[in-house]
């Protein structure tokens, strides 16, 4: 149940990430911290470039350290600025979190503690491709 998950210890773990971010550029840090279903901590920070769209999200390192440290299920997500205060993923984060957490995962937000699909209702995934695959 949501309400018994320690969202201020996992906050604080996003927030620790932000400090690791690389953002010479913009100067806004971001960390993202999420339990995977086995209880794995992954964090991630943002890795600006000079080239602006090969940016890379914390959300991005998050999920390669995901599967970089055995795979599985993300279960509970939040993200941060550099101050530790809560904010959304972007729209190309949000569709690798429910590539990696499906519609259940829960996401800490500014609104209190949402699932997935409510914070990306109508999404593409792993079913399409594969519906698609059935009619092709």
């Amino acid at each position: 149940m949501a309400e018994e998950f320690d969202w201020v210890e996992l906050r604080a773990r996003a927030s620790e990430a932000a400090t690791h971010a690389y953002a010479p550029y913009s100067g806004y840090r971001v960390g993202a911290a999420a339990v995977v279903d086995d209880g794995r901590l992954v964090r991630g920070c943002n890795v600006e470039n000079a080239a602006y769209g090969v940016v890379l999200c914390a959300e991005c390192g998050l999920v390669s350290q995901l599967h970089l440290t055995g795979g599985g299920r993300l279960t509970h997500f939040v993200c941060v600025n550099g101050a530790g205060e809560l904010i959304m993923p972007c729209g190309r984060c949000r569709q690798l979190l429910w590539e990696n957490g499906g519609p259940a995962l829960l996401l800490q937000t500014r609104a209190g503690v949402r699932t997935m699909r409510e914070v990306l209702p109508d999404a593409f995934g792993a079913d399409d491709l594969e519906e698609a695959d059935s009619h092709g």
